[in-house]
């Protein structure tokens, strides 16, 4: 525990909020700016000595209710809230499970790809958004339930495992995929939805049960497939993954070299979307 700095960014934050931001009056007579230590002692739930003592570097190390309450009462980001844990020396829990809210700049980006077919990923393989092209080249994601838009779930336990979308590599992404649901269930150790879908995994497929006796978590990158799409038959396909670290999501973009018939069917999606082109109306 870092009495010092912990007192210096309670202090900082604290002089940082207007009490109109936290439902407070501002009343006639605050000779400094932000909110007054009995003010935060009050929002946080706690006495207003101990906070005073935590502030001066002589209290004794927070408990993590105190830390929670001080979050709270201190309106501290994600990244504050690591910090003061860190000063603390209570390094914060880990989230009880998989983000799964998707920020809105990478939606936005996601629209603006045209010529790329774009997924977002949590940690354990749901498919969380994805752009048009997306949906034609794969499937319409917006007509399956949540459980359905799980990856790792279809490729082992689907109508058509083994053979997700047709593609070149199914092999190598049911291997992957064990991997990193491996290394995800290590980071959310208490997330049911984790657990949960291991254990469904495991009684349901054999093959994952043998993958996840492997303990591999090394994970390769796959740098292009094939997809055999039912209306534009197979086109080739780059495949690269961003990292988005806060959420613990991948972004995963298809694209086709310039100029191949690949990039041509990839066009031809774009236009003809999710209906179907081999069925007479």
């Amino acid at each position: 525990m870092d009495r010092g700095e912990l007192a210096a960014f309670l202090r900082d934050r604290r002089e940082r909020i207007g009490p109109a931001e936290v439902g407070l009056p501002a009343g006639p007579r605050r000779r400094t700016p932000g909110l007054r230590r009995e003010e935060v002692a009050q929002l946080a739930f706690i006495s207003t000595e101990y906070y005073t003592r935590l502030e001066q570097a002589r209290g004794p190390r927070p408990s993590r209710e105190v830390l929670s309450g001080l979050v709270r009462a201190l309106r501290l980001t994600d990244a504050e809230r690591d910090h003061l844990h860190h000063l603390a020396g209570a390094p914060p829990a880990p989230p009880p499970g998989p983000p799964r809210e998707v920020r809105q700049s990478i939606l936005d980006l996601l629209a603006r790809l045209p010529g790329t077919a774009a997924i977002v990923t949590s940690a354990i393989g749901e498919v969380l958004a994805w752009n048009d092209l997306a949906a034609a080249l794969m499937e319409d994601f917006s007509a399956l339930s949540r459980r359905d838009r799980n990856l790792i779930r279809r490729v082992f336990l689907g109508p058509h495992r083994g053979a997700l979308y047709g593609v070149s590599d199914a092999a190598e992404f049911a291997r992957d995929s064990a991997q990193r649901l491996r290394a995800a269930s290590a980071r959310y150790p208490d997330s049911p939805e984790v657990t949960g879908l291991v254990a469904e995994l495991l009684a349901g497929s054999e093959e994952f049960a043998r993958l996840w006796e492997a303990y591999e978590v090394s994970v390769l990158p796959t740098l292009a497939k094939t997809f055999h799409h039912p209306v534009v038959g197979p086109l080739t396909v780059n495949c690269d993954a961003l990292h988005v670290p806060d959420r613990d999501q991948r972004i995963v973009l298809y694209t086709a070299t310039p100029g191949s018939a690949s990039e041509e069917a990839l066009r031809l999606l774009s236009v003809v979307g999710t209906q179907r082109m081999d069925v007479s109306g």
